[in-house]
């Protein structure tokens, strides 16, 4: 059995621990930007350009551990993450999602979705995709879409930091 956080009743070992740990620390080349509730990361897979996430920091177990005012900060947050991937990516849609069945600790995921995208998965769910075959974020692919990402979120007043 994990070892249990006493501050906020998490394992204390989840990917997004980690994740947010390694944003913290600069270590993280897949970090987008500080967030008022936490960070826009890209996903480690990009099965469709512009794969984002949003890490709350600090780490909470879900979305109803936040008090009303982060609650809504964190989907406020959430949500201009899809609107600067609107403004940069033309995608046809944004898909939102937020479980944390497989990593036990709230991360929000927003998904652009193209046209361009084979027919069979334009109307599939995006777990759908072959994660396995997705290519890895590499930064240095990633950089236009990062400067304008970027320049959109503080355009909204989104990021804290780059």
């Amino acid at each position: 059995m994990k070892e249990q956080s006493e501050e906020n009743s998490l394992p204390l070992e989840t990917a997004i621990h980690r994740r947010v740990n390694d944003a913290r620390a600069g270590r993280d080349t897949s970090v987008l930007g500080r967030c008022a509730s936490g960070w826009a990361v890209f996903g480690q897979r990009q099965f469709v350009q512009g794969y984002l996430l949003l890490l709350p920091d600090p780490v909470v177990p879900d979305l109803n551990a936040l008090t009303p005012e982060r609650r809504s900060q964190f989907l406020l947050d959430m949500s201009r993450l899809g609107d600067a991937l609107l403004r940069t990516t033309s995608p046809i849609r944004i898909n939102y999602a937020i479980f944390g069945n497989v990593e036990t600790a709230l991360h929000a995921h927003v998904i652009p979705r193209y046209r361009s995208e084979p027919d069979d998965m334009q109307t599939q769910q995006p777990w759908a995709y072959d994660w396995n075959a997705a290519p890895q974020f590499d930064a240095t692919v990633a950089a236009p879409l990062i400067k304008s990402l970027r320049a959109e979120l503080a355009q909204l007043g989104t990021l804290r930091t780059p």
